[in-house]
């Protein structure tokens, strides 16, 4: 009797079960971010359909999930990032709450037949689907158990299985959702709170670079920096090799050539198809301008330098972002340099010209090329700078 509680079919001493449950619960992790995320809520890729179903059976066999509910309840988040109709956001509901329950909101959302009929579509309706994976959502679980207390006995097996369905809740309903848009490093300004957890992504597959996603929400691939690892593209790639996925959608590289004395359409459709690289490199000429201006106000206006530093990590981000009352703080500190204010409103007015979809090509070129022209007559040599680097994209 002792021996079949602590015992199983595999026998494996205390540490081997442990690796086992990582194993078990990465195998989820790489289906959730490669099926779930990448394939089915974003067609960033194609999968075959052995590796599809593949994923769908370990998915329920693991979490229970459907596939049309977590598809729906993400492309909601997206579609109403940081705003009270987002199903999760910690800038909302706080982050304690997102990180320990996250799990709630997510199944709060789901229940919402409006939510599903919205943003549900084009995930699996096949007999399998209506009739076991989410008619049964517990069984798998079931079965799961029965299979973990087998190989490993009846004590390691049931703590194996309690890894396996805590997994999904707390790393990607609590982490991903919840520090992934309160902490971390931002490659992109976004217009939310995304932020990188980490830049190795094996952990959670890939999903701790997280504000890479927000900004290209439809790459197969998460990383976006020569230091960034993402588990899930190295998963995605090989199962491409074997001819099980076809990869659709990767975020865009930046192409610069000689400045062009006359912005024209190309320059445009670049500039829009990089528009986060474009905000980056804006955001990297306006902190370096505010160096210069703190140097400046120093030996003029101490207390207005130690008002300029304490909005400086502000500098790149937008608006809506800051709030009311630190965007008033922003434009307090900025009286104190016309070098900055002209930088931050000409920001502004770039960002906008990505946003007027009714104007046509020929007129965003004329627009873009009037505020190349001022940004050099400025005087403002970062401005300046940029707006050379801006008339290189192609």
């Amino acid at each position: 009797m002792q021996s079949l509680l602590y015992s199983g079919v595999l026998d494996l001493p205390w540490w081997g079960v442990l690796l086992a449950a990582l194993a078990l619960t990465h195998v989820t992790i790489a289906s959730v971010t490669i099926f779930l995320h990448r394939h089915q809520a974003h067609r960033a890729l194609d999968l075959h359909p052995v590796a599809s179903h593949f994923f769908r059976f370990w998915l329920w066999l693991t979490t229970g999930m459907a596939t049309k509910e977590w598809a729906a309840v993400h492309r909601k988040h997206h579609a109403k990032c940081e705003t009270p109709e987002d199903p999760h956001s910690p800038q909302v509901h706080g982050l304690n709450r997102v990180l320990w329950g996250g799990v709630f909101y997510y199944v709060r959302e789901a229940r919402r037949a409006e939510t599903l009929e919205r943003y549900g579509h084009g995930t699996p309706d096949d007999w399998l689907e209506r009739h076991v994976y989410a008619k049964h959502k517990t069984l798998g679980i079931v079965l799961m158990g029965v299979v973990d207390m087998a190989l490993f006995g009846v004590v390691p097996g049931a703590l194996v299985l309690l890894v396996q369905i805590a997994w999904i809740p707390f790393w990607a309903a609590g982490v991903v959702n919840g520090i992934g848009h309160y902490w971390g490093y931002r490659n992109w300004p976004a217009r939310d709170a995304s932020t990188n957890i980490f830049p190795i992504g094996i952990l959670i597959g890939g999903e701790e670079l997280h504000n890479n996603h927000h900004a290209f929400p439809a790459s197969a691939k998460l990383s976006s920096r020569w230091f960034e690892f993402d588990v899930g593209w190295l998963y995605i790639r090989t199962l491409q090799a074997l001819g099980l996925a076809r990869v659709k959608h990767v975020a865009p590289t930046p192409r610069l050539v000689a400045p062009k004395a006359n912005v024209d359409l190309a320059t445009v459709q670049a500039i829009i198809r990089c528009h986060y690289d474009v905000l980056s490199n804006y955001t990297r000429s306006l902190k370096k301008a505010c160096v210069a201006e703190l140097d400046r106000l120093r030996g003029i206006s101490p207390e207005a330098a130690r008002a300029l530093k304490a909005v400086k990590p502000w500098l790149g981000k937008d608006q809506g972002l800051l709030g009311p009352s630190r965007h008033r703080q922003m434009l307090q500190a900025l009286k104190a340099s016309q070098a900055l204010a002209t930088m931050y409103s000409m920001r502004d007015e770039l960002a906008a010209l990505w946003s007027r979809s009714s104007a046509t090509g020929e007129q965003l070129a004329r627009q873009l090329q009037d505020w190349c022209q001022r940004a050099e007559a400025s005087g403002i040599a970062p401005l300046a700078d940029f707006s050379r680097r801006l008339r290189s994209y192609a």
